[in-house]
């Protein structure tokens, strides 16, 4: 397959995040890098394979196909499983290695049967396989109240083939500056220092304790505790008002590159007359005559429909405008009147980091469709070709 929309993929890039991340966090913290989602639209195999090289211990997936896939690639980290299981894919669990989040005393219960059944089928059947209890502290997703974590971690000590490998919850509002949810963010460290009081009260080593991703990484060091789990970072973008500037304003020095260019071809020039409208709904008509150039991209490559009106695309270092609605595989760029700059073929880079020739990030484009750049990145769909580079 050779189409021309395509996303590039800036191995250095990537090299050069995870290495910031590095330098950034005190010696002995461990990384666990978010690779769910195909690596925010990144592609998991290629990301793991680079961390793995740069001494990445741990990997985060959101679900047992996402690290079935790491598997069958030669990953070999640690890879924990942040979204829930249902018991068909608990066997997954335990044959490929990955290290699953556990709460409540049913899911605790049936996760247990299911090793007990797994395990018994082994050559040594005394293994235990690995947890992570999952405390929520105010994210109001999943998770034990920390109150409750010193009894749940008698559940999970208690079985004969589960052991408690580390104990985790998720920061909420860390990627904002406010003082209430800056507040907010040292009340949930508080209740899950709490919770890890209460499984060392109840005589059981708690693990790894596992608190911060991107935004709590870059703005709360005191709750790094012994493994951070860096997301959004990793591919080049902050996390919401963790700004580049804010940091540097608290004296901390922390620069990442975007990873990848989304980027298509023009495919044809058309001469618009004054007064002719532009795609679906007609909703743009043309105030004089122009050029419009097409892109074979829309929204089933993940340009998504509501990036127009707003959205510019760069050909040959100058941003043009997407007129009229974007289509599911196609959209309009005006181009002016005869204008010598564009040609057939060119190519045109929706977003990207500078040396793909992009004038454009995915911030820009999360701030025309009133999203987040995570949103832009994971959008982008299969269909469309990652190249590594």
């Amino acid at each position: 397959m050779n189409r021309c929309t395509k996303a590039i993929i800036y191995k250095s890039n990537l090299e050069y995040n995870i290495k910031q991340i590095k330098n950034f966090v005190e010696p002995g913290v461990k990384l666990c890098i978010a690779v769910k989602a195909d690596s925010y639209g990144h592609n998991a195999v290629l990301t793991s394979q680079i961390a793995e090289s740069l001494g990445v211990e741990y990997l985060a997936v959101a679900s047992v196909g996402e690290g079935v896939e790491l598997r069958h690639a030669g990953i070999k980290a640690h890879i924990l499983l942040l979204s829930l299981c249902v018991p068909e894919e608990f066997n997954d669990l335990f044959e490929y290695e990955l290290t699953p989040l556990v709460f409540s005393k049913e899911y605790i219960g049936a996760l247990s049967e299911a090793a007990d059944g797994y395990f018994k089928r082994q050559v040594d059947k005394n293994l235990k396989h690995s947890v992570f209890l999952a405390v929520d502290t105010g994210m109001g997703r999943i998770g034990c109240y920390p109150e409750e974590a010193g009894e749940e971690a008698k559940l999970i000590s208690g079985s004969a083939h589960l052991k408690i490998g580390g104990m985790i919850t998720h920061l909420c509002v860390s990627d904002s500056l406010s003082e209430d949810n800056q507040k907010f963010t040292k009340e949930q460290g508080e209740a899950f220092k709490l919770a890890v009081e209460k499984v060392k009260k109840a005589g059981i080593e708690p693990g790894i304790l596992s608190c911060g991703a991107s935004a709590g990484l870059l703005n709360n060091s005191d709750l790094h505790f012994d493994l951070v789990r860096p997301g959004i970072i990793t591919y080049g973008y902050y996390p919401d008002e963790i700004t580049k500037e804010y940091l540097q304003s608290q004296k901390k020095d922390f620069d990442i590159k975007p990873v990848l260019a989304l980027q298509s071809q023009v495919v044809a020039i058309r001469h618009f007359p004054k007064g002719k409208t532009v795609s679906y709904g007609r909703t743009y008509e043309c105030p004089e005559d122009t050029d419009i150039a097409v892109l074979p991209i829309g929204y089933a490559d993940g340009l998504l429909r509501r990036f127009s009106p707003g959205l510019e695309v760069t050909i040959n270092g100058k941003n043009y405008p997407v007129r009229g609605r974007i289509c599911m595989d196609q959209c309009m760029v005006d181009i002016g009147k005869n204008n010598p700059d564009v040609k057939l073929w060119d190519k045109a880079v929706i977003f990207g980091p500078k040396e793909s020739g992009a004038l454009n990030t995915a911030e820009d484009l999360a701030r025309i469709g009133n999203t987040i750049s995570y949103e832009v990145l994971t959008s982008i769909t299969k269909r469309v070709l990652r190249i590594v580079k």
